[in-house]
This record gives C-alpha cells, sequence and structure tokens, in this order.
C-alpha cells in the first residue's frame, strides 16, 4: 500500500492549525508534526487525534521533538518555524536568526525527504523561501512560500464585508512581495465575474487594498501576535492542491525565471499549483500603472535578498 505522509515544521498556532486542516480534510495517511520544543509537537498531535473519531476523519496526527527521521518520505513539508519579530527587533536581525533556523530545518527535511514539495510559511516570507531553495538545493518548482493564498483571501474578506456579499463569490488577484510592497490588482478581482469596479467606489476600493497590505499589522495590533487561522488554512490549501492534484491557479510566492523580465527573485505571481509543485508560471498582462507597482515590489524583495546574500550563510 502506497502510503501518503505530510510534515508540517513548527507546532506553533499556524502549525498546528495546518496539521489540523490536513488532517481533518485526509489529505494524506499521515500528518507529522514537528518541533523543538520537548512535548509540544508530541501533545497537540495526541490532542488533533482525540478529535478524529468527533469530527470523522482517519488521518493519523503524530507528533515528534526534533526527529526528522520520523517525517521521512514525506510527500509535501510545511515549514512555519522561526520567532516572530520582536519589539525593538530590525528586520536585518529577524533575517539573520530566521535564516538560520530555516536553512538548518530545510537541511534536515531534505535529508529524508528528497522529493519532498517545500511550503515556506516562516517570515520575512520571500527571503525565507529563497533561503529554503538554497538549502534544499532542488529544482525551484518544488520550493514556494504561502503569502499570495493569505493576502488574497484578506482582500476577499474585507470586499465580500464591504459588498455584504458571500466571500465565495469573489476571485482576485495579487502579486508581489509579502509586506507593504504588495501588488492587490483590481483589474483582475471579480464577484461571480463581475469586475469589482463596477460594484464598489474607488474611494473604497482603495481603503480595502490599503488595509490588506496591513493585514498582518492589523491582527498583531490586536492581539500583541501574528494571526494563526488565516495562514495556517492557506498553507492547507495549498497541501490540499498538491496532494490531490487539484491544478489550482494560486497567487504563490516562487523563483521567477525569466517571467514578467525577472529572474532569479522570488516573488509572488500566479501559478498553477498540482502535484509536482508548481506546474507553470502564469503572466498576466500588466498595465503601466501595475507594472510599475510589481517592478518596485520586486526591487524591495531584491534588496531583502541582498541582505541575506551578505550574511555568507550559503
Amino acid at each position: 500500500m502506497n502510503t501518503t505522509k505530510v510534515t508540517v515544521v513548527g507546532a506553533g498556532s499556524v502549525g498546528a492549525t495546518c496539521a489540523q486542516i490536513c488532517a481533518q480534510r485526509e489529505l494524506a495517511n499521515e500528518v507529522v508534526l514537528l518541533d523543538i520544543k520537548e512535548g509540544v509537537a508530541e501533545g497537540k498531535a495526541l490532542d488533533l487525534w482525540q478529535t478524529a473519531p468527533i469530527n470523522h476523519y482517519d488521518s493519523r496526527t503524530v507528533g515528534v521533538t526534533n526527529d526528522y527521521a520520523r517525517t521521512a518520505n514525506s510527500d509535501v513539508v510545511v515549514i512555519t518555524s522561526g520567532l516572530p519579530r520582536k519589539p525593538g527587533m530590525s528586520r536585518d536581525d529577524l533575517i539573520s536568526v530566521n535564516a538560520g533556523i530555516v536553512k538548518s530545518v530545510t537541511e534536515s527535511v531534505v535529508k529524508h525527504s528528497p522529493n519532498a514539495i517545500i511550503i515556506v510559511v516562516s517570515n520575512p516570507l520571500d527571503v525565507m523561501t529563497y533561503c529554503t531553495y538554497l538549502a534544499a538545493k532542488v529544482k525551484s518548482n518544488k520550493v514556494m512560500g504561502m503569502a499570495g493564498i493569505l493576502d488574497t483571501a484578506r482582500y476577499r474578506a474585507f470586499l465580500a464585508e464591504a459588498l455584504g456579499c458571500n466571500p465565495k463569490d469573489i476571485q482576485a488577484l495579487l502579486m508581489g512581495g509579502h509586506g507593504d510592497s504588495m501588488v492587490p490588482l483590481p483589474r483582475y478581482t471579480t464577484v461571480s465575474g463581475i469586475p469589482v469596479t463596477q460594484l464598489i467606489a474607488k474611494d473604497k476600493l482603495d481603503a480595502i487594498i490599503e488595509r490588506t497590505k496591513n493585514g498582518g499589522g492589523e491582527l498583531v495590533k490586536l492581539m500583541g501576535t501574528s494571526a494563526w487561522y488565516a495562514p495556517g488554512s492557506a498553507a492547507a490549501q495549498m497541501v490540499e492542491a498538491i496532494m490531490r492534484d487539484q491544478r489550482r491557479i494560486f497567487p504563490c510566492c516562487v523563483k521567477l525565471n525569466g517571467e514578467y523580465g525577472v529572474k532569479d527573485v522570488f516573488v509572488g505571481a500566479p501559478v498553477k499549483l498540482g502535484k509536482d509543485g508548481i506546474e507553470q508560471i502564469i503572466e498576466v498582462e500588466l498595465n503601466a500603472e501595475e507594472r510599475k507597482d510589481f517592478d518596485n515590489s520586486v526591487k524591495a524583495v531584491k534588496d531583502v535578498m541582498d541582505v541575506m546574500d551578505g550574511m555568507k550563510l550559503f
């Protein structure tokens, strides 16, 4: 029997949420949760397993402390490891700490699951995806970052609220880096096929776009910590597209190889996601203003990648 396995590294709130959804949707026979804190992954995995009879699923959840041998032959690995940014910590400090963590996690993952497709959730997202790619030494279609699905989900949720409509009917596209420089694309946003620009005033739409760009910050202000339900759900949706070969079209952080005139930068773009990972990077037409915003976003991401390169980790 060909058993399937999904591993989530980091049993914090994002990782545990992702593992819970993967198990409930029965995306693999086994969902392994790994953490460095003794007992945390084991406890959360056991708690999750005890929901199986209630929620009617049979994916087995297993928790381990730093035992990568237990993750061997994973089909998909989700990396959520890393520290959140603390008050007084510069972005460069965060990059140096988390790049070290993500590099070591990736090397351990690939040693035991050389064929795994890797989804990165650690922050700063774009540069951590780049770090994972360098450490994994695999083709770029097998390493991707989760950002676009989360950012478009926030954008769509805010739009549904403003329009008083069902969030299921809203389709949207967003590109660029994960953060202030992201590029939501109202021209590619529709409600049941109707362009959103026909349904909402420009000033209201602009306000929603700004709120989307600061979506993560809004939650940190409210809770004193970063979000987990939506990021965990977004990562699980990517796992599902791969494990079930759904060939979904999602915005993901990917290595551009000449698309949009950009090479060797990890940045958000629409892709087709299936059993082989990124099966296609889709090039949509951008007008002059969208192109300018995207180019600025690419530059912002490249600057952060350059900071990591300067740390000489590889």
